[in-house]
C-alpha cells in the first residue's frame, strides 16, 4: 500500500455524506433557524443558514419541513406568510392553555398601550399619540420602531405611525388595516368584559 504525504497508512479517505443525510441536515438547520428566530424569516435568511442563494432550493426544503410538521400533528406548526416568509409557532388551540407559563411579556404595559393605540388608530400622527399617551410615549415610539412593530413616515412636520407586517404576524392579525381594526375592536371588547 502506498502512503501519501497527508494521509496515514491506516486511515481511509473521508466519505462524503449521502444525499439523504445532507437533506436531513438541511431540514434540521431550517428547523433550528425558525425556532431560535422566534419571528418570520424570509427565503434569503433561511438560505443563508443553508449556505445557498437558491430561493428555489430553500423553498423546496422548507415545504418538506412544513409537511413533516403537519404529519407529526404536534403543538407546533410552520406557516407560510405573505412575501415568502415562514414562521414556526404554537398552534392557536394551545396558546390559551399555556400562556400562563410565559415568563415575560414582549412589552411592558406602557409601550403596549401605546402600540395598541397606534394599531387601532393607524395611520396616526406621532403628535396625536403624544397628546393622548403623554411625553413618555416618545420613548415608546422609539422602542416600538426599534423592535420593528411600527413604521413612521414623514407627514408634514410630524410623523405618521402605522403597524408593520411583523406586528401583524407576531400577534396573528391580518395585514389588511380595516380588517385588523375590526379584529382589534373585537379583542379589546372581549378584554374589557373580562
Amino acid at each position: 500500500m502506498q502512503e501519501t504525504k497527508n494521509q496515514p497508512v491506516d486511515q481511509k479517505p473521508a466519505v462524503p455524506p449521502a444525499p439523504d443525510e445532507k437533506r436531513q441536515r438541511a431540514l434540521r438547520l431550517l428547523e433550528a433557524a425558525l425556532y431560535v428566530a422566534g419571528r418570520p424569516l424570509d427565503l434569503n435568511e433561511l438560505g443563508s443558514v443553508l449556505n445557498t442563494r437558491s430561493k428555489k432550493k430553500t423553498q423546496k426544503l422548507i415545504k418538506v419541513l412544513m409537511q413533516e410538521y403537519s404529519a407529526r400533528n404536534t403543538a407546533l406548526e410552520i406557516l407560510e406568510l405573505k412575501d415568502e416568509r415562514y414562521v414556526m409557532q404554537l398552534k392557536a388551540d394551545y396558546t390559551p392553555l399555556v400562556k400562563k407559563l410565559v415568563n415575560r411579556p414582549l412589552l411592558s404595559s406602557g409601550p403596549l398601550k401605546t402600540l395598541s393605540y397606534i394599531a387601532y388608530r393607524q395611520p396616526v400622527s406621532q403628535k396625536r399619540v403624544i397628546e393622548v399617551r403623554g411625553q413618555h410615549a416618545y420613548g415608546h415610539v422609539k422602542l416600538l420602531r426599534d423592535m420593528g412593530l411600527i413604521a413612521a413616515e414623514r407627514s408634514g412636520r410630524s410623523m405618521a405611525l402605522r403597524t408593520t407586517d411583523y406586528f401583524a404576524d407576531y400577534f396573528g392579525l391580518t395585514h389588511d388595516i380595516a380588517a385588523m381594526k375590526r379584529e382589534l375592536k373585537r379583542i379589546f371588547g372581549e378584554a374589557m368584559q373580562e
